[in-house]
């Protein structure tokens, strides 16, 4: 095919850790109520962005897998698979804490951190690793499903290093773009290597 893959990347819904603004990784934290709203406002809007998807592709953790199976209903129950590449950076030490309180316990170590996509938390994950298995997991569904539509429903982290490789951004882009809770985001790949980030972090449905 010489037609593009369509990438639309969701980020989960809401949990009790994203409405605190705390550092949400590996811990299998649920959607709350108001969460498992947005899902549903973003489940609708995709049935009106893209009529089918040949697959709906999801971090394995349940505040995704649980968007993952909402967006597949609206859209005529494609199959949901799950790739462990798409699980968000592991926080390590952090995971669960405020900024303010990372800033406060690990002051050089979050400096470091922010200065440096090769530094990870303590006891976690540089974003570095992170964007090394999310390109695996993009080059993967680009083999998977040439030319088709997919849907990824993943995390922060991973979704914003997907946009910073599509738009050719630099790593400050990391600490520059906002993303909301179930934010769409929109990105066509041709087999040529061409990319078009269509949309970033839309947010109309919700």
């Amino acid at each position: 095919s010489d037609s593009a893959t369509r990438l639309i990347l969701v980020r989960h819904g809401e949990t009790e850790y994203t409405e605190q603004r705390r550092y949400s990784g590996r811990g299998d934290v649920p959607l709350s109520a108001r969460g498992r709203a947005q899902v549903r406002a973003t489940a609708e809007r995709l049935a009106q962005l893209t009529p089918t998807a040949a697959a709906v592709v999801s971090s394995p953790l349940s505040r995704c897998t649980a968007t993952a199976e909402a967006i597949a209903e609206a859209l005529g129950d494609p199959p949901v698979r799950t790739r462990d590449d798409l699980i968000e950076c592991d926080f390590g030490a952090w995971e669960g804490r405020t900024f303010a309180e990372v800033r406060e316990g690990w002051p050089g170590e979050l400096d470091a951190w922010l200065a440096s996509t090769r530094i990870a938390p303590p006891d976690g994950e540089s974003f570095t690793e992170v964007g090394l298995r999310v390109r695996r997991a993009v080059g993967a569904l680009r083999e998977a499903y040439p030319g088709e539509t997919v849907v990824v429903v993943s995390h922060v982290s991973p979704i914003k290093l997907v946009l910073r490789d599509a738009l050719a951004a630099s790593d400050a882009f990391l600490h520059r773009l906002y993303l909301d809770a179930a934010g769409i985001s929109v990105l066509d790949l041709w087999p040529d290597g061409g990319v078009a980030v269509r949309s970033v972090n839309d947010t109309a449905h919700l």
